[in-house]
């Protein structure tokens, strides 16, 4: 979600990529909520963050605990560290009110990030 929350607030201000330490592809309930806000993610691929470690970034921003601890070391990144609960991991009956809440709390992040990097 934060790819495509970024890429549709910052326009071509940013070269946005994402990855994880474990790859799922993408949940379904992502692609609902992002759909909900008119942002289509349906075409983003889930990448493995073992295929970007040659690759130069200005920022690297975690979005959970696990990734924190296993993110590798980018030289030269600002790490940001946010932490949010996965909302996979809610209760079927909770799932899409977390997802929604989620999405919701990245970008809030991701509007405070961008007033803070205006230049």
């Amino acid at each position: 979600m934060a790819e495509g929350l970024l890429r549709n607030l910052a326009g071509n201000k940013f070269d946005v990529v994402s990855a994880g330490t474990k790859p799922k592809g993408l949940h379904p309930r992502s692609v609902e909520v992002m759909k909900e806000i008119g942002i289509d993610v349906s075409r983003q691929a889930s990448k493995d963050l073992k295929q970007f470690l040659n690759q130069k970034f200005d920022y690297v921003i975690t979005v959970c605990d696990r990734a924190k601890q296993q993110c590798p070391i980018f030289p030269g990144a600002e790490p940001i560290h946010w932490g949010f609960a996965d909302p996979a991991e809610a209760p079927l009956d909770k799932e899409l009110q977390t997802f929604r809440r989620v999405r919701d709390e990245i970008l809030q992040r991701l509007r405070l990030f961008l007033l803070a990097n205006e230049k």
